[in-house]
């Protein structure tokens, strides 16, 4: 099989049941190794789960060139598997790559997968693997989804060592905080394993198959929130210790000693953070089995999302120090320079000092040197003359008598590049519980027409920090793509009457959440009217602007609710 990508977007991976051993040879893995002809990684842990076996469907017979709706070409297949299959295509319309799955139109599982897929592309939440089309087709259904060819799977990232304490923290803080938003609206994944977290060049976590995967597989659950958690649990803890908190081996790790049960991360590895041990023990709680007693379980994203939150924050590791090489001392520091060689077998020999040459004694020499001193002395009356002259000119240029013999040429200083409106990559919404943040694009797409809106909030005055959830306040973080020169910025407002300041992140921030990873100020608090704009006297570097709302106008009587309508951020980094 042609080489192909990790990163390979919401490919269905082989964890479940096995195939059938006459399609074993046929069957791949997405994203994973392939053992033997079948997926490296075995069934996942599904204690709350169950699932449904497929009836005989013969997977739709198609090869690479195939197209659909005349837009989508199929290039290779990763995965084929229980009736389905998945492939890398290219959407020739927008020209980027895609991942679709396929299903026959009598599959029995072809209406739940329909039915999941489409739900899961109304959520709309950037940390997640978005479904981008949902289709039936005479007797095909098939389902189009990003494909992320710069992200790499955490399968590939545990292959090569545990995480260090810092990369452990920004996963379990995303992904809890990403499914805690998914089954606030009514979804849940029930397959997250090693590959179906993507982590992206900018360090940002990914989840992919959301509700599809589980929906393919036909895998349930009466208790999905719980299902969910213990699975991110399992994620940490594979995280810390790089073994598999089962006693089966799955995904590539292996699992915990027989007989053992279910023991802290610390007692597996040693130097694993206590903090992040304890946590992944409360998510994966099994049976009232949890490292820290005086602590209770998490059996909702929602709870673990919280209980990391309360965690003091675990900062980056200080990049390494490389010393310097030693210095090299030259043959005349180390003051053998000019010095004969000492005798072979007389090692006490003291180098003989060379006499310096003579001077220059005879005739020849005596007019050299003459010769050079009437050479100097010209030189230096010459310069004086034109010196002399050049004050006399300068002196009648000041009392307007005549013009001077040469004219004052102007600094030619560089001309400072000059200020544009940088290209947004993206938005999302600022705060520990993200305020629609399916609408944070339309603070950013160049149409005054739409806004992002906050939901309303009735007392309090406005103010945020009266609520548990969103003692932070609200705003929208945009990134520029890259770290950019920032001289200036603009934001229309909904409405007049906000509190707000606008902050920038450091540098080297690879990512920017919370209110302490805006270091920068760049517009201070205060109320402001419907536009908003500064212009910075010195540049700032920078990746991440956050629009921080901390007060929002009134509405209407004792109700308050607020808005973006659109972010300009200009300098000289495009």
């Amino acid at each position: 099989m042609a080489e192909r990508s990790t990163a390979a977007v919401d490919v269905a991976d082989n964890g479940g049941d096995q195939p059938p051993v006459a399609d074993a040879a046929k069957a791949m893995a997405d994203g994973v190794d392939t053992q033997n002809g079948r997926a490296a990684d075995g069934p996942m842990p599904e204690k709350d789960g169950e699932r449904r076996k497929a009836a005989p469907a013969a997977a739709p017979e198609l090869h690479s060139g195939h197209k659909l709706a005349r837009r989508y070409r199929l290039e290779e297949c990763v995965t084929r598997l229980d009736g389905f299959s998945s492939w890398r295509a290219m959407d020739e319309k927008l020209r980027r790559a895609v991942g679709v799955h396929l299903l026959p139109a009598d599959h029995p599982r072809a209406r739940s997968v329909l039915a999941a897929a489409r739900s899961s592309a109304l959520l709309g939440d950037p940390r997640f693997v978005h479904v981008l089309d949902a289709v039936e087709d005479s007797d095909l259904v098939y389902v189009v989804h990003e494909w992320l060819p710069d992200a790499t799977e955490l399968t590939a990232l545990l292959a090569a060592g545990p995480l260090e304490p810092h990369e452990c923290y920004q996963l379990v803080s995303q992904v809890s905080q990403a499914m805690a938003a998914a089954h606030r609206e009514g979804l849940a994944h029930l397959r997250l394993t090693p590959s179906a977290i993507l982590r992206t060049s900018t360090g940002q976590y990914r989840i992919r198959g959301l509700a599809v995967n589980a929906a393919l597989r036909g895998i349930t659950s009466d208790t999905p929130q719980r299902t969910d958690t213990e699975a991110i649990g399992a994620l940490l803890y594979a995280s810390l210790t790089q073994r598999w908190p089962y006693e089966t081996d799955a995904y590539g790790l292996t699992g915990l000693p027989k007989g053992v049960g279910l023991i802290p991360p610390d007692q597996v590895r040693a130097g694993v953070h206590r903090g992040l041990g304890q946590l992944a023990m409360r998510a994966l709680a099994n049976d009232g089995a949890t490292a820290s007693r005086q602590e209770p379980a998490c059996t909702t994203p929602e709870e673990l999302a919280k209980a990391v939150a309360a965690m003091p924050r675990i900062r980056p590791p200080e990049p390494a120090f490389t010393a310097p090489p030693e210095y090299q001392h030259t043959t005349y520091q180390q003051g053998s320079y000019g010095r004969p060689p000492a005798h072979p077998g007389m090692p006490g020999t003291q180098p003989i000092a060379v006499p310096p040459p003579p001077p220059l004694q005879s005739r020849t020499g005596r007019v050299l040197k003459w010769g050079v001193a009437a050479l100097l002395i010209a030189a230096l009356g010459l310069g004086s003359w034109q010196l002399a002259d050049t004050l006399l000119d300068r002196v009648k240029g000041d009392s307007g008598g005549g013009s001077t013999s040469q004219t004052a040429k102007p600094s030619e200083d560089p001309k400072p590049k000059p200020s544009t409106q940088l290209r947004i990559s993206s938005a999302s919404v600022f705060g520990k519980d993200p305020i629609k943040a399916e609408d944070a694009g339309k603070a950013v797409d160049g149409d005054s027409d739409t806004a992002w809106r906050t939901i309303r909030f009735d007392g309090y005055g406005g103010k945020f920090g009266n609520l548990d959830s969103y003692d932070d306040g609200s705003g929208i973080i945009v990134d520029l793509g890259s770290v950019k020169e920032v001289t200036g910025f603009e934001a229309d407002m909904f409405a007049a009457g906000h509190k707000l300041e606008v902050r920038a992140a450091a540098p080297d921030a690879s990512s920017a959440r919370t209110i302490a990873d805006f270091p920068q100020e760049l517009h201070k608090l205060g109320t402001t009217g419907k536009k908003v704009q500064g212009i910075l006297a010195t540049p700032v570097k920078t990746r991440f602007v956050l629009v921080h709302i901390t007060v929002l106008p009134p509405e209407n009587g004792d109700s308050y609710r607020g808005g973006i309508k659109e972010i300009r951020v200009m300098g000289t980094g495009d």
